[in-house]
């Protein structure tokens, strides 16, 4: 097996995680979820014109904090009713991107799950983002309300609750079995699988591949600053070049870093990882990783990247009918 770029196999595999936890974390996100569950979602399904023989595909909007307007395809199988309500997958796509194709998510329906694929707000997709934050906001999500007065400003707060908000609706649709739902997603959608299965603790299975979003601290120290976290290289230099405020700065980050979300979860977890991976590299990602303390079990790609891994979305998906 060739070594890491990062740490050796053997050090991942006790890895706890470089950045600070802020002290009062989880009374931070029970008041995030206080707050979620107050919002009136106003769900609005309207039909899409891509059609399925199989499933009905649809638009669905919901009103999330803040009040932006989200969007997500929602494919329903026609086999499923109230009275036989059966299985559903919600999916999270990449950083800066936007929800899976049609296509893509029809294998899940076909195979009689419902699916609600989530446009990230902000990003690619048809969700609203109403902003309302100081600085940069170029390729910045991740230090989106940084340098606000609350970290209740960061903006991937309010996409991890817009995760578990969306999670929630679809748990209520008649059609679904609610103790039946899982969740997956590579990259940013492997960091929001993961923080969906904490904040919305119902989820059974949980299928994350390369999550982002984990040990911001760790990737900083490695100089891996770049591609994905390239923002955080460009917050220091435009905000605090000195590096003078650099504890604080980890620490307010640390509240939206997805390895102090993990000991929440209580589903099932499949999660792959590639050891080569220089976007999100493997010791921010087990850093997550080993905080979950359900079941689990890990698929490890030796000579892989951030890339795509053969076999592993045949993997998901043999996983995930088994909910």
């Amino acid at each position: 097996m060739p070594l890491t770029f990062d740490l050796p196999l053997s050090q991942l595999e006790a890895y706890k995680g470089r950045n600070p936890r802020p002290a009062d974390f989880d009374d931070f996100w029970d008041c995030g979820l206080e707050e979620m569950r107050a919002v009136e979602p106003r769900v609005d399904i309207q039909p899409a014109k891509f059609q399925a023989p199989f499933a009905r595909c649809e638009h669905l909007f919901f009103t999330g904090v803040d009040g932006s307007r989200i969007h997500a395809k929602l494919l329903r199988p026609l086999v499923h009713s109230a009275s036989s309500p059966g299985p559903a997958v919600v999916v999270f796509h990449g950083y800066s991107g936007s929800s899976r194709s049609w296509v893509n998510l029809l294998p899940y329906a076909a195979a009689g799950l419902t699916v609600a694929a989530m446009d990230c707000r902000g990003q690619g997709g048809l969700s609203e983002d109403r902003g309302g934050v100081r600085g940069t906001t170029l390729r910045g999500h991740i230090i989106r309300g940084l340098d606000d007065e609350s970290p209740n400003d960061l903006l991937f707060r309010k996409i991890f609750l817009d995760a578990a908000q969306m999670t929630g609706i679809i748990m209520a649709l008649p059609e679904v079995d609610a103790d039946r739902v899982g969740a997956m997603g590579g990259s940013q959608g492997g960091g929001l699988t993961l923080a969906c299965a904490a904040l919305e603790p119902r989820i059974r299975r949980a299928a994350p591949e390369y999550p982002f979003l984990c040990d911001y601290r760790r990737v900083w120290e490695m100089d891996q600053a770049k591609g994905a976290y390239e923002e955080l290289a460009t917050f220091f230099r435009n905000f605090d070049p000195m590096h003078e405020r650099e504890d604080a700065i980890f620490e307010r980050l640390g509240y939206i870093d997805v390895q102090f979300l993990a000991p929440r979860i209580r589903a099932e977890v499949l999660m792959a990882v590639s050891l080569m991976d220089t976007i999100c590299p493997p010791s921010t990602q087990f850093a997550a990783y080993n905080k979950i303390t359900s079941p689990k079990s890990l698929r490890i790609y030796p000579d892989f990247g951030h890339e795509a891994l053969p076999g592993n979305e045949d993997a998901i998906f043999q996983f995930l009918l088994g909910l």
